[in-house]
């Protein structure tokens, strides 16, 4: 007992530590609820310079409603349902498993998740309120918690969904990361393992010039990547007007194809920025496993790749996560270049929301670009919470030398 006293922090370093992290959450969290905030009101609401008002929304309230505390109390239990059905959700994917192949099991939750909270707050949650509400609003003293509080309207969302069609824009994003991922993860797991289990010099030489690659400016690279996309077709052309490879590659297409405005040439961009970063990060996961185990499977005849694909990669699985993840933001956040090698059509989310800054000019547009802003950080807060565990196990391991 002693002992757990003595290691104990003292009271005013908890105060000021407690202290300084509520005020650290507070001052970033509040850029983004606010804006969540104002995109459910109306221009009136949202651009009032009194906070109270921006908050209960009268305006908004007076014109298309808003929540009751029923609704307010429905609505932050199937918050907090939903949350624990994605911590659950690792159980759930194991005991789908089938044949082996843990994926499959992560699909299928995922969808079900999907498809159950869209069921829940888009069906079951307003059916429910309306019910209640409606079975309260005779009885004189409980119709007070059916009568709206907060203003709210999600017509801005459904502006920005559906009449703008920003949907393509996900579509796009979604296309681009999952080809980041994927490959930056296949050639960074492979690359971190040799790297890892090498002794020899060139090792070193390569993840120092992977360093110097990963610190150039993004600019740097998208400038020396531009022309050649640009001028694609005209690089390209020789080989569909050659005898030998030209009849081959005229079954796919007719003509030399441009890469500028196509996601390929971004995923190609991105992976070449963010590779560097993947190969170091998953190298120091990898020289944290005992080389031992590398040994054992080999002797109980294993090949090389069969011992890193059964033994090795289960053992790194937080750190492939963790690394995953950290490619995934790469891809979904960036701007510069996707802005520069994506035309119109095949814009991105982030860059199209700059548009949309950047054009509209009525406090009605400038709220469907806030909403469009906001709806863009669901699936980050989504990946968090499903890979939570993996993420800290992740970042653990490759803290923690052997």
């Amino acid at each position: 007992m002693t002992e757990a006293r003595s290691l104990r922090q003292p009271f005013a370093l908890r105060l000021v530590s407690g202290a300084g992290l509520a005020l650290w959450t507070v001052i970033a969290a509040f850029p983004l609820i606010w804006i969540a905030t104002m995109s459910f009101k109306l221009p009136l609401d949202a651009f009032s310079s009194n906070p109270f008002q921006v908050v209960l929304g009268p305006n908004t309230r007076e014109a298309s409603g808003g929540l009751s505390a029923i609704g307010i109390a429905a609505g932050c239990l199937a918050l907090y349902l939903t949350y624990r059905v994605i911590r659950g959700m690792r159980a759930g994917a194991v005991r789908l498993r089938f044949a082996g192949r843990g994926w499959t099991g992560w699909v299928l939750a995922g969808a079900g998740l999907a498809a159950g909270a869209l069921f829940l707050f888009l069906v079951l949650l307003p059916l429910t309120v309306r019910g209640l509400e409606g079975a309260l609003a005779g009885i004189p003293v409980l119709r007070l918690l059916a009568e709206p509080i907060l203003g709210l309207t999600a017509q801005h969302y459904r502006s920005v969904w559906i009449d703008n069609a920003f949907y393509r824009q996900f579509i796009n994003s979604m296309i681009v990361t999952a080809g980041v991922v994927t490959v930056s993860l296949t050639v960074g797991t492979l690359a971190g393992y040799a790297l890892a289990r090498t002794r020899t010099k060139l090792a070193f030489w390569l993840l120092l010039i992977a360093l110097i690659f990963r610190a150039m400016p993004h600019s740097v690279l998208v400038a020396g990547y531009l022309p050649a996309f640009i001028n694609s077709r005209e690089i390209l052309a020789p080989l569909w007007d050659s005898g030998v490879t030209g009849p081959v590659l005229r079954l796919f297409s007719a003509q030399a194809p441009t890469l500028y405005g196509q996601p390929l040439a971004v995923i190609a961009v991105l992976v070449a920025i963010n590779q560097p970063f993947t190969i170091w990060m998953l190298r120091s996961f990898f020289a944290n496993i005992p080389a031992e185990l590398d040994e054992a499977a080999r002797v109980d005849g294993c090949s090389h790749f069969e011992a890193f694909r059964r033994v090795i990669i289960p053992v790194m699985w937080p750190g492939v996560i963790t690394t995953g993840l950290f490619s995934f933001l790469l891809a979904y956040n960036d701007y510069l270049v996707t802005a520069l090698l994506l035309d119109a059509q095949s814009l991105t989310m982030v860059p199209a929301i700059s548009l949309y800054l950047a054009s509209e000019t009525t406090a009605t547009d400038q709220l469907r670009a806030i909403a469009a802003a906001v709806s863009i950080t669901a699936p980050l807060f989504l990946l968090v919470m499903i890979f939570q565990r993996y993420i800290v196990g992740g970042l653990t391991q490759g803290a923690v030398k052997g």
